[in-house]
């Protein structure tokens, strides 16, 4: 049986020479990969954040410098990817929390919608309520608001690494 990676390719530079920003096309086509499937991303930078981004999900990157200062990388799905869940700090015995009251899934809405609709319900929570609420990506924003705003949360990828689960739990205002 061969180990060799199928790579779909996705060239985000026509995107950034236009000035776009091309993260909704890499997230989409990141979702849209099937399991042991890897992506084949050209750049016209070093796409350095999205390195971070792709490990939470389970991928390693290869990167290396293309003719012309253009940048090739492969996300290869890990080997052994972890079911690594994060939390605020504070939320490490979220599975002492009571269960959810509150239930929303956001996969089919774009930034930043998800984290306006999150943030927007937990005002109307009691504190100690929990929140549980699906996204079609993990939120660069949410988990620090959170924390700011004095809430805790737990958040993974869910088995298909194609949706982002959170468990919010309101905190006291004050």
């Amino acid at each position: 049986m061969s180990t060799a990676i199928n790579y779909r390719e996705l060239d985000v530079r026509p995107i950034l020479r236009e000035g776009g920003e091309p993260f909704p096309a890499i997230m989409e086509a990141v979702q849209s990969l099937e399991p042991g499937e890897g992506l084949r991303l050209l750049a016209t930078f070093q796409p350095v954040p999205l390195l971070s981004v792709m490990a939470r999900r389970g991928y390693s990157a290869e990167i290396k410098e293309l003719d012309g200062g253009d940048w090739e990388v492969l996300f290869s799905p890990a080997i052994e990817a972890s079911a690594k869940i994060f939390h605020s700090l504070g939320a490490e015995e979220a599975a002492a929390w009571p269960d959810p009251l509150w239930q929303i899934d956001l996969t089919n809405h774009e930034p930043p919608a998800p984290m306006e609709k999150v943030l927007s319900l937990i005002d109307l929570m009691e504190p100690g309520e929990v929140l549980f609420a699906v996204f079609s990506e993990e939120s660069r924003f949410l988990a620090a608001e959170l924390e700011k705003r004095g809430h805790q949360w737990v958040g993974n990828l869910d088995a298909s690494k194609r949706a982002y689960r959170m468990l919010i739990r309101v905190g006291d205002e004050g």
